[in-house]
C-alpha cells in the first residue's frame, strides 16, 4: 500500500522560489501553519548567482552554500523525495518513492533541468583538459582551475539557444577569464571567441549597445546563431551547428567553459501541466494555471515569457502569495506580474552592468543612475550584498 499524505498547499521545489513562497505564505496567513507542504529531495540548497564569481576566482564556494532543514520555514512540512507524476484532476502528486500527495492547492516551482547529456561527449569531458561549467557545484571549482592553468590559445565560452539560468552567465565568465588573462600575460598570445545559439548579445537594446563595446574592447570574436552539440575532450575539438542552417563547424580550443542546454524538469514536461515546450503553463501576468484554477507556478519552471532570474522570483513571489490567498478565500486575484526581471552582467573584476527590465523589455531600473554604464558599486552589490539579501530576505519572505 502506498504511502498517502495530505496536504492544503503542496509546494513542489524548495528553490529560490519555493522557499519564498512558503515563507511569504506563512508570513501573510499564519492559519496556514501546519498546512504547508515542501516537496523537495535535496539537502543543500544553492545561491548559484555567486557561481559567476566562484568560477572566477572572485568568491568562495561555501559562501553559496546552505543547509537545506535551516531555510525551510517554520509552519512548513518538508517530505525530501522528488516529485515523479503530477494528476492535477485527482489534485495529486506522486513521488518517486510511491508517496500520493493529495492538495487543495499546488504551487511549481522545481527550476531548471539541465540537460548535459545533449552535448555529445560532455559528461565524459567535463572538469578536466580545459573543459569547464559553471552550471554544477560539482565543476564550477574547475572553471577558475581553468582559468589558471591556461598558458594562452584558444578560450571558447559557449551559450545555447535553448532557455538558460540568467541569460547573462555564459558571458559573464567570459569577461573575468579576459581579465585574468591580462593579469596573468598569456592574453597577448590568446583568442576568445563567444559561442552564442543566440540571435544577439542581449535582447535589451539599452545594455546590448554597452556590451558590445565591452566585447570589442576586450577584443572578443562573438558568432550567434551557433549551438555547441559535441566536445572531443582528448582531442580539444569542439562541433558546432548553425541553428539557422544546420551546417556543422568544428573548432580547436586550448579551454573551454560550457553552459549547457537547458529545459523544463522532465516530470513537468511530460505531464498535463505542460505547454508546448514543457514549461508549467501559467498566465503570465497572475502566475494562476490556464487550465487547473487551483495551481500556480513561479520561477524558471513556469511559461513565463522573461528572462529566468532569481531577481524576477523576488517580484513573482509576492504575486503567487496574494493571488493564491485571493483564489483560497473566494476574491478576485488583484496582483499582476509585469516581467520584472534583472541580470547583474559583470564585465570584469570589479565593474557590473545591472540589466533590468519587464516584460516588454522596457528598462525598470532601481537607481538614481544610468545602470547601462559598468560600474563598481554594483559589483560589489552583486558580490557583498546580494547574497545576504538572498538568504536573510528574499527567503523570509521578507523583501
Amino acid at each position: 500500500m502506498s504511502n498517502m499524505l495530505g496536504t492544503n498547499i503542496a509546494i513542489v521545489g524548495a528553490g529560490s522560489a519555493g522557499i519564498s513562497i512558503a515563507s511569504r505564505l506563512l508570513r501573510s496567513a499564519p492559519y496556514l501553519k501546519g498546512k504547508v507542504m515542501i516537496i523537495d529531495p535535496s539537502e543543500k540548497h544553492y545561491y548559484q548567482p555567486l557561481w559567476t564569481l566562484v568560477g572566477g576566482g572572485a568568491a568562495n564556494i561555501e559562501d553559496s552554500i546552505r543547509e537545506q532543514e535551516t531555510l525551510i520555514p517554520d509552519g512548513a512540512k518538508w517530505v525530501k523525495e522528488a516529485v515523479q507524476e503530477f494528476l492535477p484532476d485527482k489534485n495529486i502528486i506522486v513521488t518517486s518513492n510511491g508517496t500520493q500527495i493529495q492538495y487543495e492547492y499546488l504551487v511549481v516551482t522545481a527550476g531548471l533541468q539541465i540537460y548535459w547529456d545533449k552535448v555529445k561527449g560532455l559528461k565524459e569531458a567535463i572538469g578536466k583538459n580545459g573543459v569547464c561549467s559553471n552550471y554544477s557545484v560539482d565543476y564550477v571549482q574547475s572553471t577558475w582551475e581553468a582559468i589558471q592553468n591556461f598558458n594562452g590559445g584558444t578560450a571558447i565560452f559557449t551559450q545555447p539557444s535553448t532557455q538558460v539560468k540568467c541569460g547573462g552567465a555564459p558571458q559573464k565568465i567570459m569577461y573575468l577569464a579576459d581579465d585574468y588573462f591580462r593579469i596573468s600575460g598569456v592574453r597577448h598570445k590568446s583568442s576568445i571567441l563567444f559561442a552564442c545559439g543566440l540571435p544577439k548579445i542581449f535582447a535589451v537594446k539599452r545594455y546590448a549597445d554597452t556590451l558590445e563595446k565591452v566585447v570589442e574592447r576586450k577584443n572578443i570574436e562573438a558568432q550567434y546563431r551557433i549551438d555547441l552539440i559535441e566536445i572531443d575532450g582528448q582531442k580539444k575539438k569542439a562541433t558546432f551547428k548553425n541553428v539557422d542552417t544546420n551546417e556543422i563547424m568544428t573548432k580547436d580550443y586550448d579551454m573551454i567553459h560550457v553552459t549547457p542546454p537547458m529545459g523544463a524538469p522532465q516530470f513537468i514536461a511530460q505531464s498535463p501541466l505542460a505547454d508546448a515546450e514543457g514549461f508549467v503553463d501559467v498566465d503570465k501576468f497572475t502566475l494562476r494555471h490556464n487550465h487547473f484554477r487551483n495551481i500556480f507556478a513561479a520561477g524558471d519552471c513556469s511559461s513565463l515569457p522573461t528572462s529566468k532570474t532569481g531577481a524576477a522570483i523576488r517580484k513573482q513571489a509576492p504575486v503567487v502569495v496574494e493571488n493564491l490567498l485571493a483564489v483560497m478565500n473566494s476574491k478576485e486575484m488583484k496582483a499582476k506580474y509585469d516581467g520584472y526581471t534583472s541580470c547583474p552582467l559583470v564585465t570584469g573584476y570589479n565593474k557590473l552592468v545591472l540589466a533590468e527590465f519587464d516584460y516588454d523589455k522596457n528598462p525598470q531600473e532601481s537607481f538614481p543612475f544610468d545602470q547601462s554604464k559598468e560600474r563598481t558599486s554594483m559589483y560589489l552589490m552583486k558580490k557583498n550584498l546580494l547574497p545576504i539579501m538572498y538568504f536573510n530576505g528574499m527567503l523570509k519572505g521578507v523583501m
